[in-house]
C-alpha cells in the first residue's frame, strides 16, 4: 500500500490518541467555551469535556481483559459514549465521526497510512452527512476537510512516514481553523448572527484541530506538550 507505512496505527495507539484528546479538551475547555460564547450557546467546551471525560473514564476503567479487540470496537464505544453524553450538536457530530471510523476499520487491529487516511475520510464524510454542511460554512468541517486532503496528499507522495503525514494533517487543520475567522456562518447556532458571526473563530473547528493534533502526537509518541 505505497511507501508511507513505516508505522502502523493499532488499538494501543488509538487508545493513547483518545486519552490525549480528552486531556487537551480538559485543558482547553474554557477557551472552547469562550469561543462558543461569542457565536453559539457557550457550552462547547463544557459539553466536549463531559463527553471526553466519559470516554476517558471508560478507557481507564476497562480491565486488561476488557480491552477492545479491534479498532472498530474501540471507536464504536467512543462514538456511542459521545452521542449519549455530549449535549448540543457536538455529540451527534463527533459520535458520527467515530462510528464511521468504526465502520471503515472493520475487524482490523491495526491500519497502515492509507488505511487510516481512508478511515479518517469516512469519518469526515459522516460529519458532512449528519450536519448537512460543507467546506466554507464556518463549522468543524473547515478544519477536518483540509486535514483529510492533506493526509491524502501526504500518503500519495509516499516519501514520508505516518508521523510526518499526520503532522502535515494537523498543520492543515490549524490553517483551516484560522480560516473560519473571516467566514460568515451559514450553519448551526452561529448562522443566526448573520454578519456578526464574521471575525470569530469557530469552536467546532478549534476542537477538531485538537483532535488532529493529539492524533499526530499519539502516533509520534511525543509528550503532546
Amino acid at each position: 500500500m505505497g511507501g508511507l507505512v513505516s508505522q502502523s496505527f493499532d488499538v494501543a495507539t488509538a487508545t493513547a490518541w483518545l486519552r490525549r484528546f480528552a486531556e487537551r479538551i480538559a485543558a482547553e475547555k474554557e477557551w472552547l467555551t469562550e469561543l462558543d460564547s461569542a457565536i453559539g450557546d457557550g457550552d462547547h467546551g463544557i459539553n466536549m469535556h463531559r463527553g471526553m471525560s466519559a470516554v476517558d473514564e471508560e478507557l481507564r476503567s476497562s480491565g486488561s481483559g476488557d480491552q477492545p479487540a479491534d479498532l472498530a470496537t474501540l471507536f464504536k464505544r467512543t462514538g456511542m459514549k459521545l452521542v449519549s453524553s455530549v449535549g448540543g450538536a457536538s455529540g451527534p457530530l463527533y459520535g458520527t465521526f467515530f462510528l464511521r471510523l468504526a465502520a471503515a476499520t472493520g475487524d482490523a487491529t491495526s491500519l497502515d497510512g492509507p488505511g487510516l487516511a481512508q478511515a479518517f475520510r469516512a469519518g469526515c464524510d459522516g460529519v458532512m452527512a449528519r450536519g448537512k454542511a460543507a467546506l466554507g460554512e464556518k463549522t468543524m468541517l473547515d478544519a477536518l476537510l483540509p486535514a483529510a486532503d492533506a493526509f491524502d496528499a501526504a500518503i500519495g507522495e509516499g516519501g514520508d512516514d505516518l508521523a510526518d503525514a499526520l503532522k502535515a494533517t494537523a498543520d492543515a487543520a490549524r490553517t483551516g481553523r484560522e480560516a473560519t475567522i473571516p467566514m460568515l456562518a451559514t450553519k448551526g447556532r452561529a448562522s443566526y448572527l448573520g454578519d456578526r458571526s464574521i471575525g470569530h473563530l469557530d469552536p467546532g473547528a478549534a476542537s477538531s484541530t485538537l483532535l488532529l493534533e493529539t492524533l499526530a502526537d499519539a502516533v509520534a509518541g511525543s509528550d503532546g506538550s
